[in-house]
């Protein structure tokens, strides 16, 4: 699906690529904030990390050892903690340090085909100036800086969250109490999107309201 022309504020920005996740009911009706997971939730990214993480094990060895189903089922989670299990099920010794700078320069060669998930980015469009959002996200600061400024959405959003602000990642839950701290509203007031089973913990276990965002059509069988 394709927007050709994006206007905010009466400014024409540049052709925006979208995939969608078809119909899906989102309100923020009820809450005084809304706090959006970004990989998966807000941009049809996740492929790409995938790929990303294929190209950065193999260049120590391992390209075959992390399924795509493992992968999707580990979604939400800080780069370096998933190596630290990769290292723990396969008996490896990889450094974590390393492969996660592999990896995020891998996906950084990818950004260009990152779409925006029309739905999500729609109802992140519906409550600016009317709720406090924040993105809060398991990728590190630069990734999702230049992931957001890629599908041009980083001022949608008053707060946002990484791995790199945390003590503990997801499925923890400090990354959204975090979250909720500097947008300056009470964690049962906040709702959360996430996709991934490690967010929708992490949410839970902050006491806020989750929706569950499915796969964008396009990659729905994968």
């Amino acid at each position: 699906m394709i927007c050709s022309l994006v206007i905010r504020g009466g400014a024409v920005t540049r052709t925006t690529h979208m995939a969608t996740i078809g119909e899906i009911t989102l309100s923020a009706e009820g809450f005084d904030a809304v706090i959006f997971d970004c990989d998966g939730t807000l941009v049809n990214s996740m492929p790409y990390h995938f790929e990303a993480w294929c190209e950065a094990l193999a260049l120590y060895g391992a390209g075959n050892i992390f399924k795509e189903d493992v992968f999707y089922a580990m979604g939400g989670r800080p780069t370096k903690d998933i190596v630290v299990e990769l290292n723990d099920e396969y008996g490896l010794k990889l450094d974590p340090e390393s492969v996660a700078f592999a990896k995020r320069e891998a996906f950084l060669t990818k950004l260009d085909r990152i779409e925006v998930i029309d739905e999500v980015a729609a109802f992140a469009q519906s409550l600016r100036g009317k709720l406090p959002m924040a993105i809060a996200t398991g990728g590190s600061r630069l990734v999702i800086e230049k992931t957001l400024q890629a599908v041009n959405v980083s001022d949608v959003f008053d707060e946002v969250v990484t791995a790199d602000d945390v003590t503990v990642g997801k499925p923890a839950p400090e990354i959204f109490l975090k979250a909720a701290e500097l947008l300056g509203v009470a964690p049962e007031r906040c709702l959360v999107l996430e996709d991934a089973p490690a967010g929708v913990m992490a949410a839970q276990l902050a006491g806020m309201t989750v929706i569950s965002i499915p796969a964008p059509l396009d990659f729905a069988d994968k």
